[in-house]
């Protein structure tokens, strides 16, 4: 019987070398990162985190996220360093809401072969968000199983833990009639309704790199989600913010009701901000009626805030000074069982 050449990992498409070289390549970026309560991150079986005896009774608050299709247009135009971004925000804002600081960020990586490169370009994202968000790249994993993904595709995961003091939990539970519902600008479609609009784009088939509002329609496209962490973590500190909602998947229709006691809803005026152009060019090329448009988008509208009214002032002064738009975009009223708890006039 004749002899066989023995196989190696190598050879069934998994490269331990490159694996290795990522791990290095990462660790400057995760390093910068690091917060105090970091025992031992990248690079071990476990990452270890000590809660600062700050806070007398702390509370965990967890959540997890991923990019969605937006890594389709990433993947068309050879753009991998902001998806990190998207990563990151997606979880971090989600958390936020409840009035959590998010404290450590996990990735998960997936590919079928993996490119270093593009792999270091995409967790680099991935740490400028934790930076953003003030929390530590603690860990993560990189899987590279051939035969799942397409050549040059990746598809990514995130998981965030914060912390609240139990008595500073934000449940909305508050609200009432009378106060305001302030608007936080996006940055863009953040990661969401990205599969209408792929549909979009291959209906209409645009140049990508062609000049769009000073920049090009693929760069808007890609425009990473804002994270909203640090301005709204000072902002709590400051006064009484009664309830948060990102607005992510269902738009300000699905995502401003989460945050509402049954008792009341929120009315909120279309002509108190205006859709910015990514969002109008997504409308007129697709046809998408209005209705649609506030089910799926954030419509510039990245996240909602409720504040006594006598506060608003005062937020809206302080969200600006920390660098965001911010508009009055509605108010607090008594509802009766049979309304919907959201009415955008």
């Amino acid at each position: 019987m004749a002899s066989r050449t023995p196989l190696t990992y190598r050879d069934a498409g998994v490269d331990i070398d490159a694996g290795d070289a990522l791990v290095e390549a990462i660790k400057p970026f995760a390093r910068k990162t690091l917060r105090p309560e970091v025992l031992a991150g990248i690079g071990g079986f476990g990452a270890l985190f000590e809660i600062s005896k700050k806070f007398r009774e702390p509370v965990l608050v967890s959540g997890t996220d991923g990019v969605g299709t937006k890594l389709k247009l990433a993947f068309q135009l050879g753009v991998h360093d902001t998806v990190g971004i998207d990563l990151v925000a997606m979880s971090v804002n989600d958390i936020l809401v409840q009035g959590a600081e998010p404290l450590f960020f996990l990735d998960y990586f997936a590919c079928g072969r993996l490119d270093v490169a593009t792999a270091t370009d995409v967790v680099k994202g991935i740490a400028r968000g934790c930076e953003l968000a003030g929390c530590a790249l603690i860990g993560g994993e990189t899987a590279e199983m051939p035969g799942m993904y397409a050549e040059g595709e990746y598809d990514l995961a995130g998981f965030a833990v914060g912390v609240v003091e139990k008595s500073a939990i934000v449940d909305g539970r508050d609200i009432a009639p009378g106060d305001a519902v302030l608007g936080l600008a996006s940055s863009g479609a953040h990661s969401n309704g990205y599969s209408l609009v792929r549909k979009i784009l291959e209906r209409t088939k645009p140049d990508l790199r062609a000049d769009f509002h000073g920049t090009s329609l693929g760069a808007a496209l890609l425009a990473p989600t804002r994270i909203y962490v640090k301005p709204m973590l000072a902002l709590m500190r400051q006064l009484k913010v009664k309830g948060m909602a990102h607005i992510t998947g269902g738009g300000l229709v699905e995502n401003v009701p989460r945050m509402l006691p049954a008792t009341v809803k929120a009315v909120i005026a279309r002509s108190s901000w205006r859709m910015p152009p990514l969002f109008e060019w997504l409308q007129r090329e697709g046809e998408v009626a209005q209705s649609e448009m506030h089910r799926v988008f954030n419509c510039g509208i990245g996240m909602a805030i409720v504040v006594a009214a006598e506060d608003a002032e005062t937020a809206m002064r302080s969200l600006a000074g920390a660098g965001e738009s911010a508009f009055r975009i509605g108010r607090i009223e008594a509802r009766t069982a049979a309304e919907p708890q959201i009415l955008i006039a």
